[in-house]
């Protein structure tokens, strides 16, 4: 059942509410001139109403039991801000992408963006004009962070308390239909970060209308929405409705599913497996696939697993595990869940397995964590070496930019992209950008900015950070985090971008990188020489790729089959800006070879 107001045309508006404790309900129109329209009370807790002389650009309250005035908590459009009226949207829109049949899951390059820092502007339509840079690189997908209404004109996303409501100071509903259109033009398609575990403090009026929480549950956030409990399923409708809004009248074509470890429903159907049957009938209604990426923390494949196979159908999931495995390598950090990893043998283990941990005891959780995921497919895993979390949640923002050298970049470039996993891009690494990820906010109550301040800093006492963290209220805390988008021209950051997109194109045409199964792939490691190694393989052809993680050049005797390859890439040579490559243009077996520090090299032969 759709909630919110619905503009049907020639000035008539449907108006529903789920508010099931109220015995009274009305819409309050403020403008463009004020007055009061009792709404009709239906099944299930239901508030409705189809009146005419209303106009698109109307704003309005809802009223419960004659009380205070609250905006729609399905609200399309928040003009002033958290607290005033909603609007009145005509959804109207010419769509120029009638052509568009999306890109499959296997073949994105996912690119994470924050539409406020990303440009300039910070605006949904600044974003257009560097589509094409976009689409050079290879890039072919952009996710884009929350945008649902949140507080002031500063934040990442995650305080949204209107999920219905594109944020006004991006540009709005019009302004993110004009890039979703601009990007499917380009071949991009769009991926819209959401947030179904909880709303934002300031703004939050949703348990004025219903039971939208439960105390049976507890999330970083308070208290945990209602999936399971009495009545929760009007809060399930909510937030399914809310997803086939954005999908059906944003065209866009998928959902990344933020933190579902979260997301508590002990109920027989988990929400997850209702949203992806109901994201699934609208696919079919559409005639294209739409997809759902959930951010998982639990290394559970039954989030991924086929519901007839006793999962929750979702199309894929975040895998943090090879970021961490790959940063502990890169930076020697060992402080937090980074205390989980830091070998050789973890990042393999990523590679071949996915989860490193799988139902094996981790250290920093103090018990057992994951689950295997051998039975999915290498291609319903997202990837990344950056993303607005690793980067953003780090006391100072810092990138690996900021942490490792050039050559380490490199090497997190190819570790990535050679992977057969679906990689995630952070806005700006593709060059090394060096602008910081700092977390940033513009609540207007002071005590909440308060709280705010002191909650970051206890967060980063579990990593044993030192000093003060910068002020999340401050506006040059936002506007420092914003890119430095020139530098990708400039000597070592072109060097890095080119680096990228030679990647992007070996990934999209060797057919042995091509191939993204399980079968196809074997890895090794040597942990004493920090020597990371795979070969994947096709019909015909095989890549051997070796990664030194050493901070010094290291000569070693391969122990694996090398099969005559010959040399295509090697992160260290002088065209990448490197000291200049040490191994040979053609290997054998048997062969001492010698990889410079922090590189990693290609090579490619016949058979398997």
């Amino acid at each position: 059942m759709r909630i919110g107001a619905h503009y049907l045309g020639d000035g008539r508006c449907e108006f529903r509410v789920w508010a099931p404790n109220a015995e009274a309900a009305t819409v309050k129109i403020v403008s463009p001139q004020e007055r009061i329209v009792p709404m009709e009370q239906q099944e299930g807790g239901y508030w409705h109403l189809t009146t005419d002389d209303i106009q698109p650009g109307t704003q309005y309250f809802y009223q419960l039991n004659n009380g205070e005035s609250r905006p729609d908590p399905a609200s399309n459009l928040q003009p002033l801000d958290v607290h005033g009226p909603s609007q009145v949207i005509d959804h109207s829109f010419t769509w120029n992408d009638s052509s568009w049949s999306g890109i499959p899951l296997e073949s994105m390059i996912i690119y994470e963006l924050h539409v406020g820092t990303f440009t300039p502007e910070g605006t949904f339509e600044a974003i257009i004009s560097r589509l094409k840079d976009l689409q050079e690189l290879g890039v072919n997908a952009i996710e884009i962070m929350p945008v649902a209404q949140f507080p002031g004109d500063r934040n990442w996303g995650y305080d949204g308390v209107y999920p219905f409501a594109v944020q006004s100071s991006y540009g709005g509903p019009e302004g993110l239909k004009r890039l979703v259109d601009a990007c499917h033009q380009q071949g991009i398609a769009v991926i819209l970060d959401v947030v179904y575990n909880h709303f934002g403090p300031e703004g939050n009026y949703m348990s004025h209308f219903g039971p939208y929480f439960t105390e049976t549950y507890r999330t970083p956030w308070g208290s945990a929405m209602n999936f399971d409990d009495a009545q929760s399923d009007n809060v399930r409708n909510f937030f399914i409705q809310n997803a086939l809004y954005w999908l059906r009248d944003y065209h866009i074509d998928g959902l990344r599913l933020d933190a579902v470890h979260a997301i508590y429903d002990l109920g027989a159907k988990h929400f997850l497996e209702e949203l992806a049957e109901n994201v699934a009938d609208l696919g079919q209604q559409q005639g294209r696939k739409l997809y759902l990426i959930a951010e998982s923390d639990l290394n559970d494949p039954r989030v991924v697993r086929p519901v007839e196979s006793g999962g929750y159908g979702i199309d894929a999931q975040w895998s943090d595990d090879f970021h961490h495995a790959l940063h502990a390598l890169l930076t020697e950090e060992q402080t937090g869940y980074y205390s989980d990893f830091g070998k050789c043998e973890h990042l393999a283990k990523a590679y071949q397995d996915t989860f490193v941990y799988d139902w094996k005891y981790s250290p920093h959780r103090q018990r057992f964590h994951g689950n295997s995921a051998g039975d999915r497919p290498f291609n319903q895993f997202v990837i990344c070496t950056q993303n607005h979390d690793q980067v953003g949640n780090r006391m100072l923002g810092e990138r690996l930019s900021h942490l490792v050298s050039f050559e380490a970049q490199k090497l997190a470039a190819g570790a990535l992209l050679l992977s057969p996993y679906i990689p995630l891009l952070f806005m700006g690494e593709e060059y090394g950008e060096d602008a910081p990820f700092i977390y940033f906010v513009s609540h207007s109550d002071p005590d909440l900015i308060r709280a705010v301040r002191q909650g970051r800093k206890q967060e980063f006492a579990a990593f044993h950070a030192q000093g003060e963290p910068p002020d999340p209220e401050s506006t040059e805390t936002f506007l420092k985090s914003k890119l430095n988008w020139e530098k990708r021209k400039e000597g070592k950051h072109q060097a890095l971008w080119s680096l990228y997109q030679h990647l992007i194109q070996l990934r999209n045409t060797i057919p042995a990188l091509v191939k993204q199964e399980r079968q196809n792939m074997e890895v090794g490691f040597l942990e004493a020489e920090k020597i990371v190694w795979w070969r994947r393989w096709s019909e015909d052809k095989q890549i051997l790729c070796l990664m030194n993680f050493n901070q010094s050049d290291t000569t070693f005797t391969p122990t694996f089959p090398v099969n005559d390859g010959r040399k295509i890439l090697d992160s260290a040579d002088e065209k990448w800006q490197g000291s200049g490559s040490l191994l040979p243009e053609k290997m054998s077996n048997a062969q001492e070879l010698t990889l410079r520090s922090q590189s990693f090299a290609l090579y490619e032969s016949s058979g398997q």
